[in-house]
């Protein structure tokens, strides 16, 4: 399988993945030099609409419905010992690019409201945290992305510990870094194995590499690929998180940064993307044989994390639950390894990190008013915040996937997907809505309905602010719930594309036979 490249050069006339990276990175430094903490604060604000600017070109320009990799940069590199520097993104990337930089504005947008103390230091490290972000999705080398994906784990741990809530924040913060090291190394050894077979396949005189799109030309022995497979998948089931491998999980966004966490969601969906974007392309052999213990996981994942979410109190544990078993949604998509399934699995992906921004900047503004959002000392708040308590019913029927949401047709295409595998993955798959309505309704009722508590009387509603942290999740909430098009045109040709991986393989018979030239299908 040969992937196509279009360069940077041919599509914009200059390196934008590159400045899309470079930008966040280097104005995290820069607002770390400014004392002034207002001033770094809009700073930081102007560079983030940039970034958001650029990304937006980049859609523009982006080519949808094929499967080729676009905007390639190949920078200076090392052949002899395969190392490179490469980007370029695809229709299973491009979209997460606009959703980093929108979330990552909204974040620093309402940072005067959130970050106690040090401003300047907040606004940086959303920076930096969002030049990993946006460095791992346009890394199409394996060790690229292995980088960012270690670098990431120092804003995250200054986010945490620095302005997290609750006396548990430095806990959560070694936690969160011990996991994601011990996923880094399983990942890494994961990766050298597959440079290392580039390096040894065959008689052709190769060396190692870590370029994807290199990687895809050489055959990997099944044998090969399991010791991969299993290295990888850890790696990434860590960071996801996919059950059990979520321990970290609760206590990083329980006691993160109060509306931080709307971007880490974004951070964790690495852990899915690193499944579609090289486990699964790289290794589909190992993928078809190991489907069902993925299913599996997947499955445990969901009736776990919701049947804990539902005994929760607190908002912002509670969403910690049901991330995780969104995230088991999520693996029974990508792994049915059909179409319909890698469609809904992706799609999730990019809902669930709207909806679960949303629901996190809900959690914030709760907090503000109340304190920490706990059932217990809530109740009635529609009778005193109408606007609020409309926000959260709006984000809640979407996180349920309710026709004309975004979540719908993700869910959808995910029972779809698991029904041509086995009829028990799409009753999961199913359930898992069922269970999502549970918890999420049964909070909103308590919280928001029955009697008025008397000592919520005088909190505000909705400011200006806030209202404008809500619009851009409310238009992306209807939009791609009522008009989808646009999103599955652009990621139909790279979801073909490895539909046609996973049929195909590796290699059939000799490495000759690896080597497939993929077309875009004509339009029906």
């Amino acid at each position: 399988m040969i992937l196509g490249e279009i360069s940077a050069s041919e599509q914009v006339g200059f390196p934008l993945l590159t400045v899309l990276l470079l930008l966040p990175a280097l104005g995290a430094l820069a607002v770390r030099l400014i004392r002034n903490g207002h001033l770094a604060y809009q700073v930081g604000l102007w560079i983030a609409v940039i970034e958001l600017a650029l990304t937006g070109v980049l859609l523009l320009l982006f080519v949808p419905d094929v499967p080729d990799m676009q905007f390639v940069e190949r920078g200076p590199s090392i052949p002899a010992l395969g190392l490179g520097y490469v980007v370029g993104i695809d229709g299973l990337s491009v979209l997460f690019l606009p959703i980093t930089a929108l979330l990552g504005l909204l974040v620093i947008g309402y940072a005067e409201k959130t970050a106690t103390g040090d401003l300047s230091g907040y606004v940086s490290a959303m920076l930096a945290f969002e030049a990993t972000m946006i460095g791992a999705f346009i890394s199409i080398d394996l060790l690229l992305f292995w980088l960012v994906f270690v670098l990431e784990m120092i804003p995250s741990y200054v986010l945490i510990t620095r302005w997290g809530t609750g006396p548990l924040q430095r806990e959560a913060g070694r936690h969160y870094v011990m996991a994601m090291s011990v996923g880094a190394v399983l990942m890494l050894g994961g990766i050298l194995t597959l440079a290392w077979n580039h390096a040894t396949f065959g008689d052709a005189p190769r060396g190692p590499s870590f370029d994807l799109l290199e990687l895809l030309t050489v055959p990997v022995p099944l044998a090969v690929q399991t010791v991969a497979f299993f290295a990888l998948f850890f790696g990434f089931a860590i960071k996801a998180p996919v059950f059990p491998f979520h321990t970290w999980l609760p206590k990083a966004l329980e006691h993160g940064p109060i509306v931080g966490a709307s971007v880490f969601l974004v951070g964790i969906k690495l852990g899915t993307y690193g499944f579609i974007r090289f486990v699964i392309p790289l290794l589909p052999e190992a993928s078809r044989e190991w489907f069902w213990l993925m299913a599996a996981f997947g499955g445990a994942g969901i009736v776990y994390g919701a049947l804990i979410a539902l005994a929760q109190t607190d908002l912002r544990r509670m969403l910690a639950f049901a991330s995780l078993s969104h995230m088991g949604v999520v693996m029974l998509g990508l792994f049915s390894l059909n179409f319909a399934g890698l469609q809904g699995g992706l799609l999730q992906m990019i809902n669930l990190g709207i909806t679960g921004a949303g629901l996190f900047f809900l959690a914030s503004f709760l907090h503000i008013r109340i304190g920490r959002p706990d059932l217990q000392q809530m109740g009635g708040l529609s009778h005193h915040v109408p606007a609020l308590t409309a926000l959260f019913l709006l984000i809640t029927i979407s996180g349920i996937g309710l026709p004309g949401t975004n979540g719908f047709n993700g869910e959808h295409l995910v029972v779809l997907g698991g029904l041509e595998v086995h009829w028990l993955i799409a009753l999961v798959a199913g359930l898992g809505t069922f269970l999502t309505a549970a918890y999420m309704l049964r909070y909103f009722q308590r919280a928001f309905m029955g009697p008025a508590n008397p000592s919520l009387r005088d909190i505000p509603d909705l400011r200006a602010r806030e209202i404008a942290i809500a619009v851009p999740l409310i238009v992306l909430i209807l939009w791609i719930g009522l008009y989808t098009t646009p999103f599955v045109r652009t990621i139909g040709g790279s979801l073909r594309a490895l539909e046609q991986r996973i049929e195909r393989g590796s290699f059939v018979g000799t490495p000759a036979d690896a080597v497939m030239t993929l077309q875009p299908e004509a339009p029906p």
